[in-house]
């Protein structure tokens, strides 16, 4: 059953137009790799869809509902949670401040979040500015879950961080996927943890839908030509 749908989504950055025709399908309980090299348009697409960014052209339907003319924070009540490039944890709240801050009623609540990160639990009374830059990562994530979200979107989730730390990671989103049957978009460069939990792939070149279907259909001569792996 089909939970997002972009269909010929164009958008622009004042006169200058950045997405031109991006397409992109999540089923119910997917997991989609958002692909392609930097500047591509991945972030903008996550910026059109969560509407931080306007709509130039095309549909956008979620869970049923156009999402052409909602704003922001509609649609983060309808179900899209967002952990956002670069973290953008409250640095000044508590990890137990920032989790609570836009936590809604659901499976999604303190003691899960520490289940999948037991680091958070044992700083809950630490600011988010004492955390190490994976902490914060892992922050960011249970922040997004605590909305109890249809579609959990990961903008560069492991970028910058330790190897260990990353393996953290990507063993969370492992988890979520086995356990708990979550839409997830995972926007990331690394095509080998991507292919271990994602079922499909999208890839973007300047701006537009250039491949998308099963992951493990990836060959070397579209990730050579569009991804550079």
């Amino acid at each position: 059953m089909s939970l997002l749908s972009l269909t010929n989504v164009s958008a622009f950055y004042g006169a200058s137009q950045a997405l031109f025709k991006v397409n992109l399908h999540i089923d119910q309980g997917a997991v989609v790799a958002l692909m392609g090299r930097n500047g591509m348009g991945k972030s903008t697409t996550i910026k059109v869809l969560c509407r931080m960014l306007p709509l130039a052209g095309g549909d956008i339907q979620f869970d049923g509902h156009d999402l052409r003319r909602v704003p922001s924070y509609k649609a983060a009540r309808l179900g899209l949670g967002l952990v956002p490039e670069g973290r953008r944890c409250f640095a000044n709240l508590t990890v137990e401040e920032n989790l609570i801050a836009a936590s809604r009623q659901g499976h999604w609540d303190l003691n899960q979040v520490a289940e999948l990160f037991p680091r958070l639990r044992e700083r809950h009374n630490q600011s988010a500015a004492s955390l190490s830059g994976g902490e914060q990562q892992m922050l960011a994530i249970g922040r997004a879950l605590m909305t109890n979200p249809r579609l959990l979107i990961l903008d560069e989730a492991t970028e910058g961080l330790a190897p260990i730390v990353r393996q953290e990671i990507w063993a969370a989103i492992a988890k979520l996927k086995r356990e708990t049957g979550l839409s997830i978009l995972v926007v990331d460069k690394s095509l080998r943890e991507l292919a271990t939990v994602a079922d499909e792939a999208v890839v973007l070149q300047r701006g537009e839908t250039v491949w998308h279907g099963p992951i493990n259909a990836l060959t070397s001569d579209i990730t050579n030509r569009y991804i550079g792996v």
